[in-house]
């Protein structure tokens, strides 16, 4: 058990990695906690360092997550500490390492909305689920320009397309619905200026 909590720990860790502030700091000598919405995610990042800092920092934030849900869940069972299953094992990592976003260490708890590590970790998990859901909420962004819409209709699918391709594996359907939950919540702001009709843009 202590090497599974101490994997659980690193990957939280693994995600508390605050990219987009690194991103800032190191190629345009900002804090992004000061520039556009203050958020530090992979949007705020594409919008005041641009598109190219942007795109690097989602595939930082993706790794974070998909990383550990595919090399640490096998170490934990060939060092074979634990009897669980490693697919509840991977899913209990990809956890922590959301978590670890959102609510970083070395930000003062205070992080990213988490759909970038979120993404890395059920493509990692659930890659047919997570394309499909990744295709639709691609196509909400291209039609309204909001990312905050291709988001939360991320949230919102990812979990029905679970239930669906994975009716029985009960603890991945219920990690799918907390971290649905969690990112509707963490994007509670944008709703209200989505209904507002100020919500930022993505590009004109």
């Amino acid at each position: 058990m202590f090497i599974f909590v101490s994997f659980l720990i690193l990957s939280y860790l693994v995600g508390s990695i605050p990219s987009s502030y690194l991103a800032g700091k190191g190629f345009r000598g900002i804090d992004l906690r000061k520039h556009g919405s203050g958020n530090l995610g992979a949007t705020n990042a594409f919008r005041v360092l641009g598109w190219k800092i942007g795109v690097f920092v989602l595939i930082c934030d993706m790794l974070k997550g998909a990383l550990p849900v595919f090399f640490f869940p096998g170490i934990i069972a060939r060092w074979g500490e634990i009897a669980w299953d490693q697919g509840n094992i991977a899913i209990l990592i990809g956890a922590a390492s959301i978590l670890g976003h959102v609510f970083t260490l070395f930000m003062r708890f205070k992080g990213g909305k988490g759909v970038a590590t979120s993404m890395g970790v059920f493509l990692a998990l659930v890659p047919v689920p997570f394309l499909m859901t990744l295709a639709v909420s691609l196509l909400i962004i291209a039609a309204t320009h909001y990312v905050s819409a291709g988001s939360l209709t991320g949230a919102v699918l990812l979990p029905l397309l679970v239930i669906f391709f994975y009716p029985r594996r009960l603890p991945l359907i219920l990690v799918s619905l907390l971290v649905g939950i969690l990112l509707v919540i963490r994007h509670r702001p944008n709703i209200k200026r989505l209904i507002q009709g100020k919500e930022n843009k993505l590009f004109p």
